[in-house]
């Protein structure tokens, strides 16, 4: 990589990273790109398109490409279309000032953890947009139509599915809260079919737009028995004081699920969940061409 080139590319990732800094807990990568879009000043060449592809903007591409070294380094992470910094990362962004150095040392961390890999890792040619470009810009929309999919499900369904859910992982469901008052808990299973082994399993569903708060988590726990387990499953997210207090339990086992995680679970147990809770959140994978090493 030409020095120039290097110091650009530096310029773009440091102000992604500073973007980032402003989201502790992930930002979604169309709106940091738009973000960083706005806040630099861009090259008539970034502002093109490609001529193949009039859709895609060479910027978009050039910073997907210039996100895997730091990815690869450890400075960023990429999740379901959630673009996040990590505290080596902030480590780096404050000891690395000069752009070029920035990128030289995050293209040495990569260099070393690709030797490390058993088979090569794909890179993207920057210069057009590859099959790379297009699965990550695949999964966002992906990802962000599941979200939408969850976001909107009638309430009562999502608790039906995570029932399924339950039922495709082996537990058998002995009850589903109907239509009104369920007091705290949505469905209750155990580990086997007469409820004899282990501790009742109790779930407690919320569909919402806001994250679960630490006092939620504490009535939900005050519902717990000593032998019993709790899952906290919810389509936004939880608070910071909200995970700690989950972490922190010695005497309550409380588990937290947010969509990401509900999501890895589905996948995981999809071919196992019965066919009525599969309707709820239907999924087809989708296959890419991966070129030959």
């Amino acid at each position: 990589m030409a020095e120039a080139t290097r110091k650009r590319t530096g310029e773009i990732i440091r102000k992604l990273f500073e973007i980032l800094m402003r989201f502790p807990e992930g930002v979604p990568a169309s709106k940091a790109l738009d973000l960083l879009s706005k806040e630099m000043e861009l090259t008539d060449f970034e502002k093109s398109y490609y001529p193949l592809r009039p859709d895609i903007r060479r910027f978009e591409k050039i910073v997907r490409f210039s996100t895997i070294a730091p990815v690869k380094a450890g400075w960023m992470q990429k999740s379901k279309g959630l673009w996040l910094i990590t505290d080596e990362g902030k480590r780096a962004y404050d000891k690395h000032k000069d752009p070029a150095e920035f990128m030289r040392t995050a293209a040495k961390l990569y260099q070393q953890w690709k030797k490390e890999q058993p088979e090569e890792d794909e890179e993207v040619n920057e210069q057009t947009p590859g099959p790379g470009a297009t699965l990550e810009k695949s999964e966002e929309i992906a990802w962000s139509e599941i979200q939408t999919h969850l976001s909107n499900m009638n309430p009562y369904d999502f608790q039906d599915m995570v029932a399924g859910l339950l039922r495709g992982m082996g537990y058998h469901v002995s009850w589903v809260s109907p239509p009104g008052t369920d007091k705290g808990v949505d469905v209750i299973a155990h580990q086997d079919p007469l409820g004899v082994q282990g501790g009742r399993i109790k779930v407690q569903v919320k569909r919402r737009t806001d994250k679960i708060n630490v006092g939620e988590i504490r009535s939900f726990m005050a519902l717990l028995g000593e032998d019993d387990v709790g899952i906290f499953v919810t389509t936004t997210g939880f608070t910071a004081d909200a995970e700690t207090e989950a972490r922190s339990q010695e005497k309550r086992k409380l588990m937290l699920l947010d969509s990401r995680r509900l999501f890895d679970l589905w996948v995981e147990h999809y071919d196992d969940i019965p066919e009525v809770q599969r309707r709820l959140f239907p999924l087809r994978p989708i296959y890419f061409l991966a070129p030959e090493d």
